[in-house]
């Protein structure tokens, strides 16, 4: 079809109608602000502390890692969009948009298995090799979702209802045959949302002391998990702006919870604070009480 062509701009279409819908921007800064603030901490303490270097807190700094990469593809450029209505997106920053915003929300998935492993005795070798499979599984299935993007033609103006480039909002716009997106967009969802949950589930059926121990984790899955696992099931029947909220609070949220669910509930890192902290203000002391009049 001649009328049909690659792409030429998108205009991002979400949050239509909803009442001081700009207070829900401030609090989604809010909650940035706050991901930020606690995971660049737990990195921070992580690196100073040469007593946290075992497999545990190497799982532990890749996931705040990946929640702060998570959150700072996500939010600054929502807030922009809809804050500040800049809707229309060029074709290729939409794609750019869209491949930040999935690898590191897949990341951040796969992630969130490592922390099952602090009941176990991992290698070193063993949890590095495990983030680097992810990261690079991560990259391949973006890189190809993206990727099939790009053969598709659109016969009219590209209007996405959702909060971000979302990729199953887009291929569906599409109008020559999306087969490929369709199929590997369910393949996606089984290897990146599926086998994740399947482990997890799995893990703690089989460690029944992990439910009392590891409560945070537990609750961070269900905040994430069940929101996304009610949108596929209820997608079609939901109201849209149901179906952005539901999604955005589900990956804005677990990021900014992740840092206080470590700090309140993990010894170690408790004592290392209280190690970091207490070095600090001694050689500020040492410092005044060295310093000539």
């Amino acid at each position: 079809n001649d009328q049909c062509s690659a792409l030429p701009g998108v205009t991002i279409d979400g949050f239509i109608g909803i009442p001081n819908i700009r207070y829900y921007f401030v609090f989604l800064c809010f909650i940035y602000i706050l991901s930020v603030v606690g995971n660049t901490l737990v990195m921070i303490v992580i690196t100073l502390d040469h007593m946290l270097r075992s497999p545990k807190y190497i799982a532990v700094f890749n996931l705040t890692f990946t929640d702060l990469l998570s959150s700072s593809a996500l939010v600054p450029k929502v807030v922009d969009i809809f804050l500040f209505n800049h809707y229309y997106i060029s074709y290729n920053d939409c794609l750019t948009f869209m491949f930040s915003a999935l690898l590191y929300m897949r990341c951040r998935v796969m992630a969130i298995m490592y922390p099952l492993h602090y009941q176990m005795r991992v290698s070193h070798k063993l949890i590095l090799s495990l983030i680097a499979f992810f990261w690079l599984l991560a990259i391949t299935l973006t890189l190809i979702a993206v990727g099939l993007l790009t053969r598709l033609s659109f016969c009219q103006s590209v209007i996405i209802q959702s909060y971000y480039c979302d990729n199953g909002p887009m291929y569906r716009l599409g109008c020559n045959d999306a087969t490929p997106n369709y199929i590997f967009a369910a393949l996606a969802i089984v290897l990146v949302l599926g086998f994740p949950l399947a482990f997890i589930v799995g893990s703690y059926c089989c460690i029944v002391k992990a439910f009392k121990t590891c409560t945070g984790h537990l609750s961070l899955v269900a905040i994430y998990f069940l929101s996304v696992i009610f949108v596929y099931a209820f997608g079609r029947v939901i109201h849209p702006n149901a179906r952005i909220i539901n999604l955005s609070i589900a990956t804005v949220l677990p990021p900014m919870l992740n840092p206080i669910i470590y700090v309140l509930q993990t010894e170690e890192i408790k004592e290392s604070l209280r190690r970091l902290l207490k070095a600090r203000v001694q050689a500020k002391l040492e410092v005044f009480r060295f310093k000539p009049l």
